[in-house]
């Protein structure tokens, strides 16, 4: 004999119903269209919207990003929309909270009846004679009372969906500092290139002056060799920092999801000197990060949602009740019958080998679990605060102090060149200033970048790290 199962009838409309399927039929809470639509339950409706996506009929899907027109020019608000756009790990966290939403689906399923259909067929020979028997049943269930078994499960769902939609929010938090921090780097290494020129075009000038008084009788050959010295040595520095600057570019693109061999076209090295004024209270920033950070909700829905399994385990050791029946046909040769069944289904659960009581256990030492991560979260949030805004008061200090470094390096370096140029200095006095002012100079612009991203950096370990803080406006930029 061979057996075939499938959801449904081929031919429903002639399946009579008995009373409990018309009570089945008026119990659905969902509407025609809702079933069609594929989400029943508007389980997408919880979801945040993630950093791109398109909308096909009722549910949102990621949509990848087009390539990078060429060209195209970015700058700093630029980079961090592209990161949010096509790096993975954005498209990871948002599959996640659509998988939590899926679940919160089958477990909101469970209050709802479910129904099964069957259709056997088979072949039997006796006596030489063969019949084919063939049976159709339509069963349906629908579980009444649980001791709160299936409000536990949805409730621990429900926590669940928001501990992922915390930690997409705390994805695109780190992806957007990845970003700007990659973003910085570049321009840092751009910097440092540009310094090395300077630095290059200064010992060609030093070497010039040491050639000329060597020419007239004033200067050794000894302050020529310093000074060819010297220019080899900004070149080298100058090649060393091409290759540096080659080395951050291919992790900027890296960072914004494309290939290191892909080039980015940068905007220009911010000059403007941002206001380095700092004054918070970090007591209070603390306290507002526990309040936003994306990392902590996400550490106490879980720590909620491991609560309610645990109801939901201990619910499971108690009596349930359902109501079932449904249509049954069957037919061999010239026999057939049809009949209807309907009635309650108590359920207790006796003796189970101490499993039960061993999956309490289990539940209650992932609930210990969890909130041993969220205090433990909690303590590194505040840790987190306090690190980054020691890091940005320090940064505000060496930015005031890298200008006052560049103002006198500049100084020095026109007056020690002028004196050896008016034969009162020495080749050594020129090239010491020189060095100096090409060390001012990538602590300038080292120091301005790295206060950049000591402010972001604060502002993600607060919780509050958005566009607003990006400056500038966010037009292409083309060439």
């Amino acid at each position: 004999m061979t057996t075939t199962s499938f959801r449904f009838l081929a031919r429903p409309a002639r399946v009579v119903l008995p009373p409990g399927l018309c009570l089945l039929a008026l119990a659905l809470p969902t509407s025609v269209a809702a079933v069609v639509s594929g989400d029943p339950f508007a389980t997408h409706a919880r979801l945040p919207s993630p950093p791109t996506f398109v909308t096909t009929g009722d549910e949102p899907v990621y949509a990848p990003c087009p390539p990078p027109p060429i060209g195209m020019v970015y700058g700093v608000a630029e980079v961090v929309d592209l990161a949010l756009c096509r790096h993975p790990q954005t498209r990871e966290a948002w599959s996640s909270a659509r998988v939590q939403a899926a679940q919160l689906g089958v477990a909101q399923a469970g209050w709802l009846p479910s129904v099964d259909g069957r259709f056997a067929v088979g072949r039997n020979r006796r006596d030489g004679e063969t019949t084919t028997p063939r049976s159709t049943a339509l069963n349906w269930s629908w579980l009444l009372f649980d001791f709160g078994a299936r409000a536990a499960n949805v409730d621990s769902a429900r926590h669940l969906l928001r501990a992922a939609s915390a930690t997409l929010d705390a994805t695109v938090h780190g992806v957007f500092l990845d970003a700007l921090q990659g973003y910085y780097q570049a321009q840092a290494a751009r910097a440092a290139v540009a310094a090395t020129l300077d630095a290059e075009r200064a010992g060609r000038e030093s070497l010039a002056a040491a050639e000329l008084r060597y020419q007239v009788g004033v200067a050794t050959p000894a302050d020529r060799l310093q000074a060819q010295t010297a220019l080899s040595q900004a070149t080298l520095s100058r090649q060393r920092a091409e290759g540096a600057l080659r080395i951050a570019l291919g992790r900027l693109t890296q960072t914004v999801g494309l290939d290191a061999d892909q080039p980015l076209r940068l905007d220009d090295i911010p000059t403007t000197i941002p206001e380095a004024t700092f004054d918070r209270d970090v007591a209070a920033l603390i306290a507002e990060a526990r309040r936003l950070r994306p990392e902590l909700q996400a550490a106490e829905a879980s720590l909620q949602a491991a609560q309610s399994a645990v109801v939901a385990t201990r619910a499971a050791h108690w009596p349930s009740l359902s109501v079932g029946g449904g249509p049954s046909w069957q037919r061999s040769g010239d026999f057939s019958s049809h009949g209807n069944t309907i009635g309650l289904t108590l359920d207790i659960p006796v003796f189970t080998g101490f499993r039960q009581t061993y999956n309490v256990r289990a539940a209650q030492a992932r609930r210990e679990v969890q909130a041993a991560r969220r205090d433990s979260i909690h303590l590194q949030v505040a840790f987190e605060v306090w690190e980054a805004y020691q890091n940005l008061t320090t940064a505000s200090q060496t930015l005031r102090s890298s200008a006052d470094l560049l103002r006198s390096a500049e100084q020095s370096e026109r007056v020690a060149l002028g004196r050896y140029k008016a034969g009162v200095g020495t080749i050594l006095d020129v090239l010491n200033s020189q060095s100096a002012l090409a060390n001012a100079r990538l602590q300038r612009i080292q120091a301005m970048l790295d206060w950049q991203v000591s402010r972001a950096t604060l502002a993600k370990a607060v919780g509050t790290l958005d566009h607003r803080l990006l400056d500038g406006d966010r037009t292409t930029r083309t060439p």
